[in-house]
């Protein structure tokens, strides 16, 4: 397959930058506030720096843009750029809840064609190639991820820690629809709807590209609907590195919460 090489790599270094992570996740845990008021601990910054020394060594010629790194213009002229969020959930994981993930992406041209995500604490990794379906692999055994068919009865997933009142009356308002609801951190969640566990989130917030990189390209090959609240597709690897237009995940376009 296209971008075997690339994936394995990536693999290998969210699997290396979970150990490490754990390492710290079972320790007393010391929280810093950067500048915009977020967390960020010491398992974020090793994360960090073992993610990109693994993918610039491999991939010297590349563009590179990770939450923990200053943005690098270079990576603008770059054909591929990865886009890295060594630790998404760090709340979650400071609440020592398990529902944070490593997030590992490869840009072409504006577009992801291979992402990985990865649950340390769940050892499930996820992973997905543009055109090649989306996978999940777990105690050595590697599973085809497709999302459900569910058109009613639905089950839904909201943030657990940046929960709206936007997405509350919007769920309150289609109840009817929904049997279930659940909170849940981090790009796991749309890892969970990939795998046909949940069929709906919505995110009125704010976010950044590195937070719904490869969540993008591994709904999106399990069959789901991964878009801004607009419904236009993402672009990656762009001079904007904020989204303020929200995102929806959905196992099926029918499903749109209006």
């Amino acid at each position: 397959m296209a971008y075997d090489y690339e994936l394995e790599v990536a693999r290998k270094a969210a699997l290396e930058a979970g150990r490490a992570i754990l390492e710290v996740y079972f320790e007393d845990i010391e929280v810093i506030l950067k500048s915009d008021d977020t967390p960020v601990t010491r398992a974020d910054y090793a994360s960090n720096a073992l993610i990109l020394d693994r993918l610039i060594h491999a991939f010297p010629h590349h563009g590179f843009l990770s939450e923990e790194s200053i943005d690098d213009p270079i990576r603008l002229e770059k054909e591929y750029c990865w886009i890295v969020d060594p630790l998404d959930g760090t709340k979650e994981f400071i609440k020592k809840n398990g529902e944070f993930t490593i997030n590992i992406a490869l840009a072409k041209e504006r577009e992801i064609v291979m992402g990985v995500v990865y649950a340390p604490v769940k050892e499930e990794l996820f992973f997905a190639i543009r055109g090649e379906g989306a996978f999940m692999e777990k105690e050595g055994q590697v599973t085809r991820l497709h999302v459900s068919e569910r058109l009613v009865d639905l089950y839904a997933l909201k943030s657990r820690s940046h929960e709206t009142i936007r997405y509350a009356e919007l769920l309150a308002k289609h109840s009817e629809r929904i049997l279930v609801i659940h909170r849940m951190g981090s790009a796991y969640k749309g890892c969970l709807i990939a795998r046909g566990d949940y069929d709906i989130y919505y995110n009125f917030g704010h976010t950044m590209v590195w937070d719904t990189a490869p969540v993008d390209l591994i709904v999106t090959e399990a069959g789901g609907y991964f878009r801004q609240l607009d419904h236009s597709f993402f672009k990656y690897n762009t001079k904007k590195i904020k989204n303020d237009n929200g995102f929806l995940i959905l196992n099926r376009p029918e499903n749109r919460l209006e």
